[in-house]
């Protein structure tokens, strides 16, 4: 599984981006992926994941509300979607995958359950 995230930017706090993780492999349906960020001189925490299997999701702490994921199978892409950022939202973001999972698996925010991993994207907000 190879993955492509892209998407990122600068962007006014208050404002929205949509970051997209493209995956190739033929197990895409099978994956779980999540989106994990890193701001400077901090490490990097879990951001949202999503079983594409039953489309059970998980997000981090205090992100619900303001950031989604979702799929599109078709495109082999996972979005996340946010909103409403804020300067403390700036990071880069990676997206990471693991392979064939069952329908029940619940997604987790531990790093180390993700077998693959994309390169990051940078966004920015600005105050």
């Amino acid at each position: 599984v190879q993955l492509q995230a892209s998407g990122g930017g600068l962007v006014q706090a208050g404002g929205s981006l949509r970051l997209s993780c493209a995956a190739s492999g033929r197990t895409f349906r099978s994956s779980a992926v999540g989106w994990f960020r890193q701001s400077p001189g901090k490490e990097r925490v879990f951001v949202a994941a999503m079983n594409l299997k039953s489309g059970s999701t998980i997000f981090g702490d205090s992100l619900k509300g303001r950031f989604t994921i979702s799929r599109d199978d078709a495109k082999r892409t996972v979005y996340l979607q946010m909103n409403s950022l804020e300067p403390e939202d700036t990071a880069v973001y990676y997206c990471a995958a693991r392979d064939r999972i069952i329908w029940s698996v619940q997604p987790t925010d531990e790093e180390d359950w993700y077998e693959y991993w994309g390169q990051g994207t940078q966004v920015t907000v600005s105050s």
